[in-house]
């Protein structure tokens, strides 16, 4: 498995769910500590200069594991379930340019909160909304070489897919080769009964992951059952991307360090070395 660490622009929003800000010195860092790649938060394409990005990790030895999109929700409020169609313009807009940057770095781009929620609104209306988006970006994407993920959250951030199990049956209903899941242990250990049980029954459908400890901080700093979710990715074989998306606690290089340390330590016992 590869690691990878959450990094934003310095000018993302305060909201931004990430490690490290700022492209440049995100990449340096995370490279100087031991992980593989990182992963890109971003709300608007302009935020990256391609050619730059290119460069920067040639430089470093670094890859981008994938492009993540939670600021299109948290900083512009667009999501896949809007039934405005100038918003839903928006948003089609919004996706094609990051699989156009991702068709470069990482082939994958993410789906969390982006795909919005039910919020007392008939639950058909928004189930047809997400998969005809879904469907439509999929679409746009195959060509392209990329693929979305699907990332369930817990049930006090959103209201719609909160567990494996119902992001495998989005999954189906979508019914694209080019459109899967991504588990967040974290958003796991609240909706998931059995980590293990839940990793290996949608393996079938698992593209990449996001880890951190059951208080949002760096893996081993809260008491998440570490051995079951290795466990469970060692028997299905798992060998994708593995991205630490924690709090900056105490603080980002600290955070960062703790992550890999720990987790390099874990993958040893399962994987040999990293």
């Amino acid at each position: 498995m590869k690691l990878s660490v959450a990094i934003a622009d310095e000018h993302a929003s305060a909201n931004a769910f990430v490690v490290f800000r700022g492209i440049d010195t995100s990449v340096k860092k995370a490279h100087a500590l031991g992980y593989d790649g990182v992963e890109l938060a971003l709300k608007d394409p302009t935020e990256i200069d391609r050619s730059h990005l290119k460069k920067l990790l040639q430089e470093n030895g670094m890859a981008v594991s994938a492009v993540s999109t939670g600021q299109v929700w948290a900083a512009r409020s667009l999501c896949f379930t809007e039934e405005d169609e100038g918003k839903r313009d928006e948003v089609r807009k919004a996706f094609h340019s990051f699989i156009d940057i991702a068709s470069d770095f990482g082939q994958l781009v993410n789906i969390g909160r982006t795909r919005g929620g039910i919020n007392g609104r008939d639950p058909k209306l928004c189930g047809r909304l997400f998969v005809d988006m879904a469907q439509e970006l999929s679409d746009y994407a195959a060509p392209r070489g990329v693929r979305l993920i699907l990332e369930p959250v817990n049930r006090y951030e959103i209201d719609f897919v909160n567990n494996l199990d119902e992001c495998a049956e989005q999954v189906k209903l979508v019914g694209r080769s080019n459109f899967s899941m991504m588990p967040d242990v974290f958003h796991m250990n609240i909706e998931d009964a059995h980590i293990g049980e839940a990793l290996f029954r949608n393996r079938d459908i698992i593209s990449y992951i996001h880890f951190a400890d059951t208080n949002r901080h760096a893996p081993g700093d809260g008491h998440m059952d570490w051995d079951e979710i290795f466990g469970a990715l060692q028997a299905i074989g798992y060998k994708g991307w593995t991205t630490v998306e924690i709090l900056p606690y105490p603080d980002p290089d600290t955070a960062a360090k703790r992550a890999v340390d720990f987790l390099k330590g874990v993958y040893g016992r399962y994987y040999g070395d990293c």
